[in-house]
C-alpha cells in the first residue's frame, strides 16, 4: 500500500463535471468523431492541463502496440563516451517523440540480462545494447520480441545488426604518426580479447608496428578490462618491473587511462611521465593536464543516429540497408 494518490480519469471528469466516457475522448482525441462540443473540450483539457494529467501510457501502449520507448543498455555512466552516446540517444528519440529507458550492465552478465528483461517488460519498441557478453545466445533470445541493435561493441556472426567505430585504421594512424617522429617502443593497455573493441583497437596498434618493422616484445602488451583500477594495476606492475615508464603509451579506453594518471600522480611520478602518452576516447579535461594527451575522438552523435536509424527500420519490417556500420573516428592532437 502507498501513502501517494494516483490521479486518474475519474478524476479528471469528476473536476471538469463531465461522464468518464467524456473525459476519455476528449484526452484521446477523439472529441470532434464523437460531436463533443468545444467548451466541454475546452473544459476537460483545462482541469487535465492544472493537474499536470495525461492518459495512461500503459493504456495507449495496449492499444497502439507502442510504447514509444526505446531502452538503452550500456556498462557504466562514468564511461565518458558510453554518456555522450547516451546523450546523444536521448536527445534524438526526444526529436521522434520517443523516450529513452536507460539501464546499466556494470559489466556484469547476469545484471546485463536482468535489464534486458526489465526494458522487455517495459514494452520499448526498440533497443540498443554495448554487450558485455560475447556470447551472441544471451542476445538472440529476444530478437523475436523486439528489434535488437549492438552499438560500441559487436558480436561477429550473431545476425544481430551493429554500429561500432572504426578503431584499427584509427589506432593505425595515430601509433604510426608517433613511430614516424622515431619512438622505437609503444606498449598497449587493453580491454578484454573476447570484446570487439579490444581486439579492434589492439589490431590496429599491431598493424601500426607492423607497418614501421618493429616487433612487439612480450610485456608491451597487456589486457585485462576496461576499469580504472586495472589502468591503475596494469601501470604500477609495468613501473615496478621494468623500473620506468615505457617511451610511449596507449590505453585503449579513457578509463583505463584515468587509471594510468592515478598511478602516476599518487607517486609523484607525473613528471617522468612516458614521452608519449595516447588513448581511445577524448575528454576536455585531457587539455587541462600539464603533459600532453593524444586521443581518438569517437563520433557519438553519428553512432546514436546510425543505431536509431537501424532499430526503427527494424520495426517497419525492413532490415537495415547495412547490418554492421563503422562508424569513421577523428584524432584530436595535444
Amino acid at each position: 500500500m502507498t501513502a501517494y494518490k494516483r490521479l486518474t480519469i475519474d478524476d479528471i471528469a469528476s473536476l471538469a463535471g463531465v461522464s468518464r466516457t467524456t473525459a476519455s475522448m476528449v484526452l484521446n482525441g477523439h472529441a470532434e468523431r464523437y460531436r463533443i462540443s468545444p467548451a466541454t473540450v475546452e473544459r476537460v483539457e483545462k482541469v487535465a492541463r492544472e493537474h499536470h494529467f495525461n492518459p495512461s501510457q500503459s493504456a495507449r501502449s495496449l492499444r497502439s502496440k507502442r510504447s514509444n520507448s526505446i531502452g538503452l543498455v550500456i556498462p557504466d555512466l562514468t564511461n565518458s563516451a558510453h554518456a555522450a552516446l547516451a546523450q546523444a540517444m536521448e536527445n534524438l528519440c526526444r526529436e521522434r517523440d520517443y523516450q529513452l529507458v536507460l539501464v546499466t550492465s556494470d559489466e556484469d552478465p547476469q545484471r546485463e540480462a536482468e535489464g534486458i528483461a526489465h526494458l522487455v517488460a517495459r514494452q520499448v519498441d526498440g533497443m540498443a545494447v554495448v554487450p558485455c557478453s560475447s556470447d551472441a545466445a544471451l542476445y538472440q533470445r529476444w530478437t523475436s520480441r523486439l528489434p535488437l541493435v549492438f552499438v560500441d561493441r559487436r558480436i561477429d556472426g550473431s545476425g544481430i545488426p551493429s554500429v561500432v567505430t572504426d578503431a584499427t585504421d584509427t589506432v593505425a594512424r595515430l601509433i604510426g604518426s608517433k613511430l614516424t617522429q622515431g619512438v622505437q617502443e609503444v606498449v598497449y593497455f587493453g580491454g578484454p580479447p573476447t570484446l570487439s573493441p579490444s581486439r579492434d583497437r589492439l589490431a590496429g596498434y599491431q598493424q601500426a608496428l607492423q607497418q614501421y618493422g618493429i616487433t612487439p616484445r612480450a610485456q608491451w602488451i597487456v589486457e585485462r578490462d576496461f576499469q580504472r583500477a586495472s589502468g591503475f594495476a596494469m601501470m604500477q606492475q609495468w613501473h615496478a618491473r621494468e623500473g620506468r615508464y615505457p617511451q610511449a603509451l596507449f590505453t585503449a579506453s579513457i578509463t583505463l587511462l584515468e587509471g594510468v594518471l592515478s598511478f602516476m600522480s599518487q607517486t609523484h611520478h607525473l613528471r617522468e611521465a612516458p614521452s608519449c602518452l595516447m588513448t581511445f576516447d577524448d575528454h576536455p579535461l585531457l587539455d587541462c593536464l600539464p603533459i600532453p594527451i593524444d586521443a581518438i575522438v569517437q563520433d557519438g552523435q553519428r553512432m546514436a543516429e546510425q543505431c536509431l536509424q537501424q532499430i526503427f527500420s527494424l520495426l517497419q519490417g525492413q532490415q537495415p540497408a547495412v547490418a554492421d556500420v563503422a562508424v569513421a573516428a577523428g584524432i584530436t592532437r595535444r
